[in-house]
């Protein structure tokens, strides 16, 4: 059985959290932050929730097409 890259979704105030992608080695992870309440951005350019996903499934992508 072969480990695989997973995504985990890190919400602990409702509506802003980050998506956690998860090596199966010992690479260290990658975080793509979302913030769903524009009024409260803290950066203007920070991606929605639905953004911050596609942009963690499609780095999953490239790697798991690396390998």
């Amino acid at each position: 059985m072969t480990d695989k890259i997973v995504i985990l979704r890190h919400e602990l105030v409702p509506l802003c959290g980050s998506y956690e992608v998860r090596f199966p080695d010992d690479r260290p992870s990658r975080y793509f932050y979302f913030e769903n309440m524009p009024s409260r951005r803290a950066q203007p350019d920070m991606p929605s929730r639905e953004e911050a996903l596609e942009q963690a499934r499609a780095f999953t992508r490239a790697e798991q097409d690396k390998g």
